[in-house]
């Protein structure tokens, strides 16, 4: 492994320096080239020293079904093409394969630094053996208020100290572990309710408030030494500058360069419309490069990505200047891939054992004064669980849920823990936009049970825009309600979606995964406490 020397870079080798070429089969053969044939050009470049960085999503190595195959091998074609220290990125904001969280971020909810070291440690080390060397953690967007597209799902919470000490802990387990770390969506600004992979969005932050609150866990990443890289997102500020968005604005991504950042920024995908929208798919590639970014992240063709950029430097958007200057970042963060040192090879049972608990220990109970998390495993409870409207629940157990974008929600396997915790109880499944017999089945069937529990789910993934209940479900909460039927809501995902249920005496959130969802129903059966907090200023009736 050799370091590639910026004084023997042609303008060539330059342009795809400030790339990340993206290896992935979701709409490739539809949209430009097969998958194969848009990997042998990031490959060719990888051989002509002509690209900075590839990133590589884990679906695209393990696959997905009913949508594209595994590509077991594709790491190790690029360790085997590349010569010198690429930089091999990914998200891993839930971990990797068996070793995951689920989200509403456990991480803010736990509330624990050493849950967070661990979590960065074990995540780092799953990376660095599927062959990558930067993961882009920690979420330390700042909400503090409804966000779309699960912007408070994903984040670490509201509290800046908070926020911060997580930050760190997070990104200290992540190099311990052995890999960069990428701190995202900068400039962390939350609150948008427009989802801005849809559209344009824009926050009304001044730069004061941007340093005081927003930037605080970067400052604090900066002054640890832990801030490898930015990923810088695609809000517009109008009053920090009027005319570009982030990731083309000099102005905004300026403000962390003079508070000491002297890392790597690389762009969400560009594929977005909060930027694609306004600003096409080729001149916009330049215009990031030439405002402060030294990775461009295309989500689509790598090939027409760096032709794009070698238009722009034609057409004079890229200026020597710039490029040279963004070359010489890339350079110095692949020099830093050769000087990691990782603590620790491996995870040991003791890790595993503290990394399960970040699901456990982030369940969250809000209860009227008096009235305890759990409730008696001997009653009659009837539990309306809601589902996908695809869905149904097949005698075999085998039929799993996809709530829009990954497996976590598998009503089967919850029925099943119900029925083992609550034998005397009922389980219903009941669709998140249901018909009215179901609504009316709901209701008739509950008379014959003590309570009602509810098991609701808000994900909010890219592209599903605004998340919330459906009206008819939210009819039904509320009929029940007024009956004084319905004793407990038991919600995964974006807690923000609970602010419109009306006022109920016992409240349990979790995360998306599966072990959050059987922690939550082990804290209902009073077998393990709830040891959560809420990360956000939910107003709950």
């Amino acid at each position: 492994m050799k370091e590639l020397k910026f004084e023997e870079l042609s303008l060539k080798q330059k342009l795809g320096m400030v790339m990340a070429g993206i290896v992935r089969p979701i709409r490739c053969e539809d949209k430009y080239e097969t998958f194969e044939e848009n990997f042998e050009f990031v490959l060719e470049l990888i051989r002509n020293h002509s690209l900075g960085a590839v990133w590589v999503p884990p679906d695209t190595i393990t696959g997905v079904a009913g949508m594209f195959p595994p590509h077991p091998d594709v790491l190790d074609r690029i360790r085997e093409a590349a010569d010198y220290p690429i930089l091999i990125f990914t998200d891993a904001e839930s971990g990797f394969g068996e070793h995951t969280i689920g989200r509403h971020n456990p991480i803010g909810s736990a509330g624990r630094e050493d849950l967070a070291y661990t979590f960065g440690k074990v995540t780092a080390i799953s990376a660095r053996k599927m062959g990558y060397n930067v993961v882009c953690d920690p979420v330390v967007d700042m909400v503090d208020s409804w966000v779309a597209c699960g912007g408070n799902v994903r984040s670490l919470g509201s509290d800046k100290e908070k926020v911060s000490k997580l930050a760190i802990a997070m990104s200290k387990g992540l190099h311990d572990g052995g890999v960069l770390s990428v701190a995202k969506h900068y400039p962390s600004t939350g609150g948008a309710k427009v989802d801005g992979h849809m559209a344009p969005h824009a926050s009304d932050v001044t730069t004061e408030q941007l340093i005081d609150y927003n930037l605080y866990p970067y400052t604090q990443l900066i002054k640890e030494g832990l801030l490898d890289g930015i990923m810088a997102g695609h809000t517009s500020c109008p009053n920090i500058d009027p005319d570009y968005p982030t990731s083309v604005s000099k102005k905004i991504k300026s403000i962390i360069r003079e508070l000491g950042f002297d890392g790597f920024f690389i762009t969400d995908a560009l594929d977005m419309m909060g930027l694609k929208a306004r600003f096409g798919d080729t001149k916009v590639k330049g215009l990031c490069v030439e405002s402060g970014i030294e990775f461009i992240l295309p989500w689509f063709s790598a090939k027409k990505a760096y032709f794009d950029l070698c238009d722009c430097y034609d057409e004079g958007i890229i200026t020597d200047e710039r490029l040279d200057e963004a070359v010489k970042t890339v350079l110095a963060a692949q020099h830093k891939i050769l000087e990691m040192k990782p603590k620790f090879d491996d995870y040991t049972e003791e890790d595993i054992e503290m990394f399960n608990k970040i699901n456990t220990d982030s369940v969250y109970a809000r209860t009227d004064e008096g009235v305890e998390a759990s409730i008696s495993r001997e009653g009659k409870h009837f539990f309306a669980m809601l589902v996908h409207n695809d869905t149904d629940i097949a005698d075999d157990g085998k039929v799993s849920v996809d709530t829009f974008t990954n497996g976590w929600w598998f009503p089967a396997r919850i029925q099943k823990k119900i029925k083992e915790l609550f034998p005397n109880s009922c389980v219903r499944a009941i669709c998140q936009f249901p018909t009215p017999n179901q609504n009316m089945d709901v209701l008739q069937d509950s008379v014959d049970y003590d309570d009602v529990i509810f098991l609701t789910f808000a994900e909010a993934p890219a592209y599903a825009g605004s998340d919330h209940l459906t009206r008819r479900i939210l009819a039904l909460i509320d009929a029940l309600n007024i009956s004084g039927k319905i004793s407990t809501i038991v919600h995964f995902g974006n807690p923000y979606v609970l602010e419109e249920v009306p006022h109920i005496k016992r409240i349990l959130m979790g995360g998306c995964s599966p072990d959050s969802t059987n922690a939550c129903l082990d804290v209902l059966a009073g077998n393990y406490p709830a040891k959560g907090v809420l990360t956000y200023d939910v107003k709950f009736q």
